[in-house]
């Protein structure tokens, strides 16, 4: 039990003890690092290129260009997400079936991207449009 009047304490005092208050949740969201305990799985140029049936210069070009995401490992070799051979069958579908070349595709790409994420917006606002979703 503390005797001094509340001024005395400090409370009710501009500037003094008026710090905001941080609950657990905010502790929590800044201070949290997120270690991954299990590697995320990552495929190798070759893995790539025997899924997709393409050569990995042609893949390494795909790269050059931007239409395929890739890192490089500690060794210096490309490695890609487990979604690269999907991302590559799309590229390939578009090359043979619309005649498009490289740096229209990655256009079309970042489009198909953008109208799929729109679409998803207004499907969780429970709004939709007229015309049915032509993808």
């Amino acid at each position: 039990m503390n005797d001094r009047p509340a001024r005395a304490a400090g409370i009710g005092r501009p500037g003094v003890g008026d710090r905001p208050v941080r609950t657990g949740a905010d502790v929590t969201a800044s201070a949290a690092v997120r270690y991954a305990l299990v590697p995320a799985p990552r495929l190798s140029l070759d893995a790539v290129a025997r899924r997709s049936g393409l050569h990995p210069d042609l893949i390494r070009r795909f790269v050059a260009l931007g239409l395929v995401d890739a890192e490089r490992d500690a060794a210096g070799h490309l490695v890609f997400d487990p979604t690269a051979p999907a991302v590559l069958a799309r590229i390939q579908r578009l090359r043979s079936g619309l005649c498009l070349n490289y740096a229209s595709i990655g256009l079309v790409l970042d489009l198909l991207d953008r109208i799929s994420l729109l679409e998803a917006a207004l499907r969780g606002r429970g709004t939709r449009s007229e015309t049915p979703p032509w993808t």
